[in-house]
């Protein structure tokens, strides 16, 4: 098992906002848009370098969504920003009406998704995003796993042409990936190279992924491990190549199981590649409120889990 060392930890969504401002830098027309949340969502920096850049629209999501599409037909890049939940559940007409159908180059950016946003609670936190976002024509959908993936990734959607979600979330983490990287939209990363089971995560999971390889190592288990940070375009090439090497996968998320990247995993295996597949994720069901580490312990999303799910479904492959 390759071993992955941190230095420190820092929340995704701080990436979000330095990568926002490199972005800012690089292309005069990325603008950004918040509805009454800019601390939480770390756009300082980049009001503070371009205030005529930044239009703050209050509590009227639907309105950011409306205003960013608009926006667009001017040559303008807009980043919205807002909480997870009020940038999908709340405002998914206009996404729809106004963005998706028509194609335009709105970047709709969350934070605090996931259970992870802690002791907000249920009303606040959201697993079904992933799921109503890759549903959409055209749309993109990206997940990434720490701070400077984020950064990269946020910077990569300011050049790419057309309609992107792109999710992250609010507890420190430790950060693993490269200062450096290059963000390739739909490309997989391969964190550990294996040849008894895959594990595909995304997001905060793959942290979880990597502990979990390291413990199964200990084991005799030989664990490819692959990080799905784009959902959609989903790397099918890269699933499959692993899977049939290993002939079982895990895939593990902070979502509901219905509709997220799982699915995603076994829609491509059931046409292409029938294989025994075991699910890391929530239940059918909502958060409640507690500290990240409670919650992600209590819904099944801790490496114990992801070790039980790699021995069940290696025990299918047999």
């Amino acid at each position: 098992m390759k071993k992955y060392t941190y230095t420190e930890k820092k929340d995704t969504r701080s990436g979000f906002g330095a990568g926002l401002l490199e972005a800012g830098k690089k292309n005069e027309n990325v603008v950004a848009l918040c509805a009454d949340l800019v601390g939480s969502l770390k756009m300082d920096a980049f009001i503070a370098e371009f205030p005529d850049r930044f239009t703050q629209v209050g509590i009227a999501e639907a309105n950011m969504i409306g205003i960013a599409a608009g926006m667009t037909i001017n040559g303008k890049i807009p980043f919205t920003g807002t909480f997870a939940n009020f940038s999908t559940g709340r405002v998914y007409d206009q996404i729809r009406q106004s963005v998706a159908y028509s194609n335009k180059n709105v970047k709709i950016c969350a934070s605090h998704a996931g259970l992870t946003l802690g002791e907000d609670g249920a009303t606040h936190q959201i697993l079904e995003d992933i799921g109503l976002m890759k549903m959409l024509p055209g749309m993109v959908v990206i997940n990434p796993c720490d701070y400077n993936q984020t950064k990269a990734a946020t910077v990569a959607i300011a050049e790419y042409e057309g309609p992107v979600y792109l999710r992250f979330g609010r507890p420190v983490i430790p950060v693993f990936t490269d200062p450096d990287q290059k963000f390739e939209i739909g490309k997989a990363w391969m964190v550990n190279e294996g040849t008894d089971v895959t594990i595909i995560a995304t997001g905060h999971m793959v942290w979880r992924a990597i502990e979990a390889g390291e413990k199964l190592a200990e084991m005799g288990i030989d664990a490819e491990i692959i990080n799905i940070h784009t959902i959609k375009p989903l790397d099918e090439e890269a699933v499959l190549k692993s899977v049939k090497k290993t002939g079982c996968v895990v895939t593990c998320e902070e979502h509901n199981k219905f509709g997220g990247l799982g699915e995603s995993v076994a829609r491509l295996l059931t046409t292409e590649l029938p294989t025994p597949q075991e699910f890391v994720a929530t239940n059918d069901t909502f958060g409640e409120s507690g500290t990240p580490d409670q919650l992600m312990t209590k819904y099944g999303l801790d490496p114990s889990n992801i070790i039980e799910a790699v021995q069940k479904v290696m025990g299918r492959k047999k």
